[in-house]
């Protein structure tokens, strides 16, 4: 895999690595292979566990050991394995991109496999746990491939915008089909151990002993000939469809990837491992296209939202207290759901697919019978979709405990209240739960925009409430927006922080305000999205330039999906709701438009009643189409509001959309509502589909964009609509802009 001076950079600064030259250049010389012969069969471990990462010093032992058994005339065979029992090799060494003169020596990956696959004496790979990136590169130079049974293979380099560029792109298509090929490169995705037999990755799955089954199957074939083994001389297999089968990739891929460059690449390497005349022509073209990648602004970006992912889970408090360090999180043995509805369902269903029994309560029976019956639909749904066997549906249905008395709770660990948005309701629920639960039991509540604090008032343990904020289809989505309140413990932060990672989630510690973090952040981008259309602009339009910029859904269709009555119940819980025809244009002292009270006011709910901001046919329907009645409504309330339409370019579009967004951002930092960039940046990657090659509005703003441009249009806007206050900028905007105009004159 190549790695570029670029990826050093950006590691160092987001793992802040601290291991000197002296302790690299040490651990260079380290001998990283274990030799052991077994009669006829050399066994050659890779010993650098837990992942056997590609460091240096492994890399320069392979050489050693490959060449060691090659010279010795005693020897038949190879088999190379992993140590340890997580993965026979994942990839490169991330703790080396700190030390340029490690990342670029030779012997590289590329280097490592001509010898492997030049040895005169066949190379048995021996492969179990994960094995990823150069792991799998490492694997096709050797001349068999052994995978055991529980193992996986992956190459997920395009995760990171770039390719595998160590032999990858041209060796997959010459052991399988370009179709596969295609699929496993350009989607990152892991290979079962049956799929990676199926589709040719790997010779044989091993049920036994790994290392007894490598080297009785080293021994088998000790005397056959490598030269057809060599997966660099085997022709990729063409016909008169396979530009068909390109064309069809292109488009499928670019749908998908919403602008991202490396899954495009990835295909163009694959392409030319068809046409090139040669194995190492074909290589020459997988460097130039990796060369691009590395240059261009996506690679860095999408490494940074790799880091930062990782990031946020080590999680802390602005105030710099040192408590949360040591935090432990109580240990979970079963909980609870309040609310057999569409979000209490989800947070059940990811409670119970970790293992966890949860009772799920509801305040009558048939709303419990609805809940349980949706929860048997979801499993049901992944048994035909092959993603589990009815078997462990119906293992995993066990675990839902069923109940409509408060008093079976008083054991659980954890009880999530997800009832609709209302205080005195959750504060009524809280104040029942604080009487029946155990004292230890943390509360908490997925309310997506109201106090923490207020709700922990209703009990005589603020500091075991917590927001856990799931995002819908909460089964599904991986965003956990954790929030914590002014009493809320470190060990009830680390109970909520911990729990989110076992039930699969992303989870970011916020502060406590209206709406939060991600919420709080994604109001001006509404706001600003009605007014586009109220000036001249059509949902359709607005939608369309957000799309093109790589967010997964624009602004009208992700309300029409999530539906419209979710922010209407919201606004109305702040008292900002207009009844239709009302055209008051100020609410409590923030220009205001009503538009989207007004689709409620008719009914129009989104997909679910087949009517929102566009007409779907039929309730529950999925294909948008712009319906004219809603264009005609919004003409009519322009006119009516004295405004003059105009077309708004663009530019102006993706500026007022976004900008705002981002110096909302800012403000949450100001005020430690976010304790990094990371955390906003996450929040809004996993909840709320910005497009990851951008690395999330903060990187966005700072490393794409550019703070001073940022900042210069903000002022702009706010000039423009001095009544919308998030056009205010941001101090800490302000202070880093002119940090980074100051740097920039340097």
């Amino acid at each position: 895999m190549i790695r570029t001076k670029s990826l050093v950079k950006l590691v160092v600064g987001a793992r802040q690595i601290s291991t000197s030259s002296l302790q690299m250049q040490e651990q260079a010389s380290k001998v990283m292979t274990s030799f052991a012969k077994r009669g006829e069969v050399a066994v050659v471990t890779l010993n650098n566990p837990p992942l056997n990462v590609l460091s240096f010093s492994l890399r320069a032992s392979i050489v050693q050991s490959i060449r060691e058994a090659e010279n010795d005339a005693s020897i038949k065979s190879i088999v190379l394995c992993g140590a340890g029992g997580r993965a026979f090799c994942a990839g490169a060494d991330i703790t080396e991109f700190g030390n340029p003169d490690l990342v670029f020596k030779e012997p590289n990956l590329i280097d490592v496999t001509k010898v492997v696959e030049a040895c005169s004496k066949p190379v048995v790979a021996v492969l179990h746990g994960t094995s990823l990136g150069g792991g799998v590169e490492l694997a096709l130079g050797c001349h068999y491939r052994l995978l055991d049974k529980g193992g996986k293979m992956g190459l997920p380099e395009v995760h990171l915008g770039i390719l595998p560029a160590a032999t990858g792109t041209q060796k997959l298509p010459r052991v399988m089909s370009i179709q596969n090929a295609i699929e496993m490169i350009t989607s990152g995705r892991h290979l079962s151990s049956r799929e990676a037999l199926d589709k040719g990755l790997v010779d044989k799955v091993i049920e036994g002993d790994l290392v007894e089954e490598g080297v009785a199957f080293a021994q088998s074939i000790a005397n056959e000939p490598v030269d057809g083994r060599r997966v660099s001389r085997m022709p990729v297999k063409v016909d008169d469809s396979t530009p068909m089968v390109f064309q069809a990739a292109y488009q499928k891929v670019a749908a998908r990837a919403r602008g991202q460059y490396s899954p495009l690449f990835c295909i163009k390497a694959i392409e030319a491992a068809t046409k090139a005349p040669s194995f190492e022509e074909g290589l020459k073209m997988e460097r130039e296209y990796a060369k691009f990648l590395s240059l261009s602004t996506q690679a860095p970006a999408l490494q940074y939202a790799f880091f930062a992912e990782r990031a946020v889970s080590k999680w802390s408090v602005p105030d710099g207290s040192a408590s949360y360090k040591t935090a432990r999180g109580q240990e979970v043995k079963s909980a609870a759901v309040i609310g057999a509805g569409t979000m209490g369902v989800g947070i059940t269903m990811s409670l119970i697919t970790s293992g966890i029994p949860t009772y799920l309560t509801e305040q009558n029976q048939e709303f419990l019978d609805r809940g349980l019956k949706m929860v048997q639909g979801i499993l049901a749904h992944g048994v035909k979709q092959g993603r589990m066997s009815q078997q462990k549906a119906e293992k995993i249905f066990s675990l839902v405990r069923p109940t409509l008395s408060y008093d079976d709770l008083k054991d659980v660990d954890v009880v999530i209240e997800a009832v609709f948005e209302n205080m005195a309701l959750k504060k009524e629920i809280f104040g029942k739960l604080d009487r029946v639960c155990k004292p230890s039991a943390v509360l908490a509540s997925n309310t997506s925009t109201l106090d923490i604090d207020q709700m922990a008032s209703a009990t005589s343990r603020p500091d075991k409430v917590v927001g856990m904020h799931f995002f819908s289809p909460a089964h599904i989505m991986r965003l956990l927006e954790n929030v914590r309140g002014k009493a809320t413990s470190p060990e009830t932060m680390a109970t909520a922080m911990e729990l989110g990672k076992r039930v699969k989630k992303v989870a970011v510690l916020v502060g406590n305000c209206p709406a939060f973090l991600g919420n709080r952040m994604l109001a001006p981008y509404s706001r600003e999205a009605m007014f586009l259309i109220e000036e001249g602009a059509l949902p359709s339009e607005v939608d369309q330039v957000l799309e093109d910029f790589g967010l997964a859904m624009g602004l009208f269709r992700m309300g029409d999906l999530a539906g419209l009555d979710v922010g209407y119940k919201s606004r109305k819980e702040f008292g900002l709701i207009q009844r239709e025809g009302q055209m008051d244009r100020i609410r409590q002292g923030e220009r205001y438009s009503p538009l989207g009270d007004w689709l409620v006011e008719k009914g129009r709910l989104g997909q679910k009643t087949g009517k929102g901001y566009y007409n779907y046919g039929k309730p529950g329907g999925r294909k948008p189409e712009v319906d004219p009645e809603v264009t005609q409504m919004i003409l009519d309330f322009s006119e009516k509001a004295g405004v003059t339409r105009r077309h708004i370019p663009a530019q102006e579009i993706l500026e007022r959309c976004l900008y705002g967004l981002i110096n909302e951002g800012f403000k949450c930092l100001e005020e430690q509502i976010a304790s990094s960039d990371q955390d906003v940046d996450m929040v809004w990657l996993y909840g709320y589909g910005w497009p990851r090659h951008t690395g999330g509005p903060m990187y966005y703003a700072k490393n794409i964009v550019g703070l001073p441009k940022v900042y210069e249009r903000v002022c702009f806007y706010h000039m423009q609509h001095p009544n919308s206050s998030h056009w205010k900028p941001s101090k800490l905007l302000e202070s880093q802009a002119m940090e980074a105009i100051q740097q920039s004159r340097l």
